[in-house]
């Protein structure tokens, strides 16, 4: 954020703390709540196993700082209720990391759709994996207590919230979560198909067993089409191929625009924060958008016999 100055790291590793803490002199502690609260503190990062995200971001609120908190930001859209409220109480910002919006690729394709040229849109057609690594299925990820489910969750919640960020809420969510690889809990592969009220769909796929890792969506509309690929890094340059319909249809005049550039999707999603904060204007996307993805992810975990309940953090009295 421009001119921010950490004033404290907390990590339950103090070591860990002390390595992000020393380029700033920032103080360090292990208690998260005691970082949460600190008074030397105006907003507050939370990025944590996905089962503290809420629990430490609603203390954040109620001690009246504003908060980013990585997405998914909670397990399950009933935990961010209490942060909902400890917010709205405080009169604090709590912004959602789902930093995908601001890669330029997809901030470009919004600014093209958004202008109309592509005319009504009609579906969105994603998919995003990778391949995971030795050991994958004992990391923290692999547990449903401390993530609140596998891919779904993890990178099918960033699909989920960019289809809704191109076509709006979804009424209708049909899918299915797999474990077709790993040997864990919790789904390798989860496939979603999702409808407006007004019928238009999305059809997303998130894979842990990907091997090369992707990133591709399309949005299409009546009258054209982007296809987006990559995120930078081992993901690919990001691109978007604009197909423009012409009134005789046949092969289409296409405009492509290319980000060879590292990627500056944290840096602008905490410019954005800060003026949600300087103009006293609600973040988009906020905690209503984070609940509205792990509602859609619940439904595909509920089609397909996976919606546990989920015992509460450990050691955790908000």
């Amino acid at each position: 954020m421009p001119g921010a100055v950490v004033t404290v790291c907390c990590d339950p590793n103090l070591e860990r703390a002390q390595q992000v803490a020393r380029p700033s002199g920032a103080a360090v502690t292990t208690s998260w709540r005691e970082a949460a609260t600190s008074p030397d503190a105006d907003v507050v990062v939370v990025a944590a196993t996905h089962d503290m995200l809420a629990p430490i971001a609603t203390v954040a609120a109620a001690a009246g700082k504003h908060v980013l908190v990585e997405k998914p930001a909670a397990r399950r859209a009933a935990e961010l209720e209490a942060l909902a409220a400890a917010a709205q109480a405080s009169g604090v910002m709590v912004r959602i990391g789902f930093n995908h919006r601001y890669h330029p690729a997809l901030r470009k394709a919004k600014e093209i759709a958004d202008t109309g040229c592509l005319g009504e849109l009609m579906f969105v057609r994603g998919r995003y994996g990778h391949g995971g690594r030795l050991g994958y299925d004992r990391e923290w990820r692999a547990d449903p207590n401390l993530s609140g489910g596998g891919e779904a969750i993890d990178q099918g919640v960033h699909l989920v919230d960019l289809a809704r960020w191109f076509l709006g809420d979804f009424s209708d969510v049909q899918g299915y979560a797999a474990t077709y690889f790993w040997d864990m809990p919790v789904e390798d592969n989860a496939f979603f198909l999702l409808r407006t009220a007004t019928g238009q769909t999305a059809f997303l796929h998130a894979s842990w067993t990907e091997w090369k890792n992707t990133f591709s969506l399309e949005v299409a509309g009546r009258l054209g089409k982007l296809e987006l690929t990559g995120l930078g890094g081992s993901y690919g340059t990001e691109r978007i191929a604009h197909y423009q319909m012409t009134p005789e249809m046949g092969p289409p005049p296409t405009f492509i625009y290319e980000y060879p550039m590292a990627d500056t999707s944290w840096e602008q999603e905490w410019r954005e924060f800060a003026e949600d904060i300087r103009l006293g204007r609600q973040p988009r996307p906020g905690v209503a958008d984070a609940a509205a993805a792990l509602a859609v992810v619940e439904g595909v975990y509920r089609q397909s016999g996976r919606l546990i309940e989920l015992p509460p953090p450990a050691g955790v009295a908000l």
